[in-house]
């Protein structure tokens, strides 16, 4: 399974990454996001695509899927209630609701691109790799 691999040891917190997002969904905010953690350095946070996700757990409406070929964790606008369920399940803040739809706004993996997200080609200090993981 492909994940993103994020080395916050190169990260600089310049928002690359999360402007990639937005232009490649052409979207009003983006599906990662950089904090600052309690050591005042940039964390970056992205879906894990977790193996046993509690967003999918938590779906009363089947929006939520664990795609079994891929790995990823999908979510499916047209099946969602916008009950928030899986931005409380979610246990590393991930999740977030769009700010003018409402819609659930998660990483797809920038999944109709063919080279992979654009988050990891568009950082400039190299802090996100995508890479094969096994379980």
């Amino acid at each position: 399974m492909i994940r993103i691999r994020i080395d916050r040891s190169k990260c600089i917190g310049c928002l690359t990454c999360v402007s990639a997002c937005i232009v490649f969904h052409e979207a009003s905010d983006s599906r990662n996001r950089v904090v600052i953690d309690s050591f005042n350095k940039p964390a970056p946070i992205f879906c894990r695509h977790c193996t046993l996700p509690e967003c999918v757990y938590t779906c009363m409406t089947g929006a939520m899927t664990k795609n079994a070929e891929t790995g990823f964790v999908e979510h499916n606008p047209r099946h969602c209630a916008k009950c928030g369920m899986c931005i409380m399940a979610c246990p590393y803040g991930v999740l977030k609701p769009d700010r003018i739809s409402g819609d659930i706004m998660k990483c797809d993996m920038c999944g109709t691109r063919r080279e992979g997200p654009l988050c990891v080609e568009k950082c400039p200090m190299g802090a996100l790799e995508q890479r094969e993981v096994y379980q």
